[in-house]
């Protein structure tokens, strides 16, 4: 599925228009033709013939708005850091246009920019020019970076001498203190260890909620999941999809565990096994919808709210029990299942959510139909509308059936309670000390 050419508009970061990007293919005599096209026409790939070229990334359109996490996922050779190297500038595309506003820190190849012979001081100092800061800026920042990325007994070092996980270290630190408007960040962050990683992930954070833009190329689906407020899925160098994280990931695992299904169906067929492989094809599943997508290897069939009384009620006051219940049935028996709900606001702002393997639910059978329950003793929302989405999903998140906006309800707060703001309404008390006074009666 290919989406349609982005709208410009002032708050774009990031524009990409038409992107292509093709690599001549290696053959015989390729060495004398390819030194001819750079002399003749100034190009490795000027008049470049679609049949001698590899396809690395082709018809691609997207936005990319100022204060957006925007992560791109795919597997090896889908042309992810590809994109990221075009959008950095550090490739020139063949076809299309890319525009980014502001200053660019990128994090994209292990060491890049880095002088192996020289020390992580001298370095901090180079990279640091290359992102457009001057040596007097470097300095009073430089202590800051060496705190960072915590290697301050080894900045006299040359960096030859450095683990990939403190190449990491200090290329991120550098990266992060130059300030950039866009920060593009490659797989690298899985080469630092956890704590690091949890570190960087914090600095990231506060770096989105200064109104900043990210761009994220990275295998982890949790990060993108955790960070991300669109994804990108490419395949095989066209884009299969943009849309919100949970959407694209679980459309990506979806055709993932289908290609594994597939492939192990091979391998039984070579082998003479004649058993029935246990995923379904995407041609016999239900097809998918913006709002619901799956195998259907298991299936949603009712999803209702019901209050303390055991009514199904939308309408609930503000720490009233609740009980989410759900209707689940599959025609043939799985060993590998997790029930899932999280409440959301129309708006999309995830409120709270759990699933039966976060509590410790370790599935053993599951078979014809059942109803599950989750009950709520006191729901503490605050006053407002909010959406339920619904699920049921392998261990590995792989989509029998999500549900998005299932059902809706309403909360009010209970008569006397007074109000506030967000979404949480917890039991409180005010106490006041000192001579503070107030009418006998509130607003």
């Amino acid at each position: 599925m290919t989406d349609p050419a982005p709208e410009t508009r002032p708050d774009d970061a990031i524009r990409v228009e038409g992107l292509e990007k093709l690599y001549r293919r290696t053959l015989p005599g390729d060495r004398l033709r390819t030194l001819k096209s750079v002399l003749v026409e100034g190009s490795l790939t000027g008049n470049l013939r679609r049949e001698d070229a590899i396809e690395a990334l082709t018809g691609i359109d997207f936005t990319v708005a100022r204060g957006e996490a925007f992560g791109v996922i795919g597997g090896n050779g889908s042309g992810k850091s590809t994109l990221l190297k075009l959008i950095a500038g550090m490739l020139k595309p063949t076809a299309g246009r890319i525009t980014v506003s502001g200053r660019v820190a990128a994090m994209i190849e292990l060491g890049a920019g880095f002088h192996p012979e020289i020390s992580g001081r001298e370095n901090v100092f180079i990279n640091g020019a290359v992102l457009g800061l001057s040596k007097r800026e470097i300095g009073r920042r430089y202590d800051e970076i060496v705190e960072f990325s915590g290697l301050g007994n080894f900045m006299e070092e040359p960096v030859k001498n450095y683990s990939s996980g403190m190449y990491v270290r200090l290329g991120f630190a550098v990266a992060i203190h130059t300030d950039p408007d866009v920060l593009l960040v490659d797989e690298v962050l899985a080469v630092g260890d956890e704590a690091f990683a949890h570190r960087c992930i914090r600095r990231i954070e506060e770096f989105l909620a200064a109104g900043r833009t990210l761009l994220l190329v990275s295998h982890s689906l949790d990060l993108v999941s955790g960070l991300c407020d669109r994804v990108l899925w490419l395949e095989n160098g066209k884009q299969r999809l943009i849309e919100s994280p949970r959407r694209a990931i679980d459309a990506y695992r979806q055709e993932v565990a289908e290609k594994e299904a597939e492939e192990h169906q091979a391998a039984k067929d070579q082998r003479g096994d004649t058993t029935a492989p246990v995923a379904m094809s995407a041609t016999s599943a239900t097809s998918a919808t913006a709002d619901r997508w799956g195998s259907r290897e298991a299936e949603i069939t009712a999803v209702r709210l019901r209050n303390a009384a055991g009514a199904e009620h939308y309408h609930l006051q503000s720490g009233e029990d609740a009980t989410f219940e759900i209707e689940v049935k599959t025609a043939a028996a799985l060993t590998d299942f997790v029930f899932g709900i999280a409440i959301a606001t129309p708006r999309g702002i995830e409120v709270w959510g759990t699933n039966t393997d976060l509590e410790g639910y370790v599935p053993a059978s599951f078979t014809g139909a059942a109803t599950v329950r989750l009950t709520c003793p006191a729901l503490r929302l605050a006053a407002g509308e909010y959406t339920v989405d619904v699920a049921v999903h392998a261990r590995d998140g792989a989509p029998y059936d999500y549900h998005r906006r299932a059902l809706s309800f309403t909360v009010t707060e209970r008569l006397g309670a007074g109000g506030g703001v967000g979404v949480y309404s917890p039991e409180r008390r005010w106490g006041f000390t000192g001579d503070v006074r107030w009418t006998d009666e509130k607003a």
